[in-house]
């Protein structure tokens, strides 16, 4: 038994004893099954079968489970001997609470990684070089160092002229976002780039700069990335690469700069040191066209995300030749709608490309279209970004672009919330190396040529039973008052899912009152009709009487990603860092 001293009023002193958790009667009744009745200890070869028949674990054999009991009984040493005869209850109870030995998900890469870039989601940052808000907050190479450390893979920067119009700034344009150096980000990419993820870095460009300042962009990223810079020796690509066979390689994404035959005087605007806003730029798709509305959309009119599309908005004296060796170095070709978005998501063109709408834009063109977004994205990429009302940085619901097969969700790595924690979510998919498989259904045809109707009603393709056992390690990560000055605190755990409309649902266990390692027992049930996108966010509170509900951590896990069986399962504090010791014993059934 361990205890905690809670002062009251300067006066006298409370005392709350804090017991050891008991494993719950599964993790009791699964011990009695696999060592024997009676038998107080679990050999290897009936841990093994445990692992096995119990937690499904197919390709496990004898000697993993042998390093698997050398590094419990390592760990448990400090606690008790260990006589060589097998696990006790004890070391099996602690075995399952171990997230990097029993966890939910796998921690390695194992989907298939050689099929072509359009067939996977894509871990995607918005304006990755904004350490806060979108207006005023600083730029900075910390934003991007911290999103390649959690395996983003698509930086966006935004490439302005300096106030000399002899180097380039990156900053969020017309805004007062302070600069950072693009040499510095390219630099800190180069550094970073592969730290979390081998597969391809992509580097997305919102261009705003005269042709010699484009040429000077493309020396710096070849001297900067030599020879893991990827681009196609013969222009433009007829099809995209696998993320296997751009595994270490730097890849550009931007529209290619126009080659003018005559100079074009600069227009006319409200800041002579800032060249004029295309009059077509990304936020306007969709909001002229004829095919998704007659209205613009009043939250898009303020949209500051001009997005790569603006490429060919540079200042146009001495243009003429579009700077050929940047245009040569941009390996994934950006296009906009010119005769509206209907036909510019009409497959059949000879080179792949990437579209890039706001959240507003893809929301009409889901609507009006939904099956052709799908149709485009099985050959091209489809990237989707925050409005530009977001200015505090927040994110939207990423579900509904991936129904439609958008690869890159574009999100504001900074902007914390429960977005972030479904997209979070998703990239802990395939070992985290940013880039999941999308499933079969977005990627193949029908046998009269047609494609998924995100719209459709389909019938529940598998259950999913989800059960609370229990939670502990609040009392090693919290102080003893933070929910509570002068009693335990009182948890409950809200399970939700995550998925396309007829999938979604929550549940929520009683409270525990008084309780640093509570225990709830109760089981849910969530039938799925689309089990490949749907999302488990798990999340624990505190009940306040007085105030609102503390928040006492967080995790969100793909639900085609999870293993069977009794696991354990770490939660996140709100910025999605891991807690060191919060974790739930869970169990996960497929019926």
């Amino acid at each position: 038994m361990e205890s905690l001293n809670y002062k009251m009023f300067g006066c006298f002193t409370r005392k709350f004893r804090i017991s050891e958790a008991e494993p719950p009667a599964d993790v009791k009744e699964a011990f009695t099954r696999f060592a024997g009745r009676g038998s107080t200890h679990m050999s290897a070869y009936q841990f093994l079968r445990f692992l096995v028949e119990a937690q499904e674990e197919d390709g496990c054999v004898a000697s993993d489970a042998d390093r698997i009991i050398h590094q419990l009984i390592d760990r448990r040493q400090h606690v008790s001997k260990y006589a060589g005869h097998g696990l006790t209850l004890d070391h099996f109870f602690h075995f399952l609470f171990f997230d990097d030995l029993n966890g939910p998900i796998r921690s390695q890469v194992h989907h298939d990684m050689t099929a072509p870039l359009q067939h996977y989601f894509i871990f995607t940052g918005h304006n990755s070089y904004l350490t806060g808000n979108q207006l005023s907050s600083d730029c900075s190479i910390l934003p991007i160092i911290k999103a390649l450390e959690r395996g983003v893979r698509v930086i966006e920067l935004d490439l302005w002229p300096n106030s000399a119009k002899d180097d380039i700034h990156v900053l969020h344009g017309r805004t007062l976002t302070t600069p950072v150096r693009l040499i510095k980000c390219l630099e800190s990419i180069r550094e970073y780039a592969f730290i979390k993820s081998p597969y391809p870095l992509i580097i997305t460009l919102e261009d705003h700069l005269t042709s010699d300042l484009q040429a000077k962009v493309a020396e710096m990223v070849t001297q900067t990335f030599g020879e893991r810079l990827y681009y196609p020796e013969s222009g433009c690509l007829e099809e995209f690469p696998s993320p296997e066979a751009l595994k270490h390689r730097i890849v550009l994404s931007t529209k290619p700069p126009k080659e003018y035959l005559e100079s074009t005087p600069l227009k006319e605007s409200g800041n002579s040191s800032l060249p004029e806003r295309n009059s077509t730029d990304e936020e306007a798709l969709g909001e002229e066209s004829p095919d998704l509305t007659d209205e613009p959309d009043p939250d898009d009119r303020n949209d500051t995300d001009h997005d790569e599309e603006d490429s060919d908005g540079c200042e146009r004296k001495s243009c003429q030749l579009g700077a050929p060796q940047y245009k040569h170095l941009i390996a994934i070709h950006a296009g906009k709608p010119k005769s509206g978005l209907r036909a510019a998501l009409r497959v059949g063109i000879d080179k792949v490309k990437r579209l890039s709408l706001s959240e507003k834009a893809f929301e009409k063109a889901a609507a009006s279209h939904g099956t052709d977004v799908v149709r485009f994205t099985q050959k091209n990429i489809l990237r989707v970004y925050p409005k530009g009302t977001r200015v505090t940085s927040s994110n939207f619901k990423p579900l509904t672009a991936w129904m439609h097969g958008a690869q890159m969700v574009a999100f504001n790595m900074q902007g914390y919330g429960k977005s972030l924690c479904l997209m979070h979510g998703m990239f802990r998919s395939n070992g985290e190396c940013g880039y999941v498989k999308k499933p079969d259904f977005l990627i193949t045809k029908g046998a009269n040529n047609e494609v998924f109707d995100p719209k459709a009603s389909l019938l529940v393709k598998k259950t999913l039973k989800v059960k609370v056992y229990m939670g502990d390690g609040w009392r090693l990560d919290f102080s003893p008052t933070y929910f509570d000055t002068y009693s335990p605190p009182d948890f409950y755990t809200k399970v939700y899912i995550v998925g396309v409309p007829a999938d979604v649902a929550k549940k929520k266990t009683k409270v525990i009152e008084d309780d640093w390692a509570p225990v709830w027992n109760e089981e849910f049930t969530f039938p799925l009709t689309v089990p490949e996108l749907a999302l488990l966010r798990i999340e624990v509170r505190e009940h306040d009487r007085s105030e609102k509900d503390d928040f006492g951590g967080q995790t969100c896990l793909p639900v085609s990603e999870l293993r069977p069986g009794i696991r354990a399962v770490p939660l996140y504090n709100k910025k999605g860092d891991k807690l060191k010791s919060v974790k739930l014993l869970m169990r996960f059934q497929f019926v």
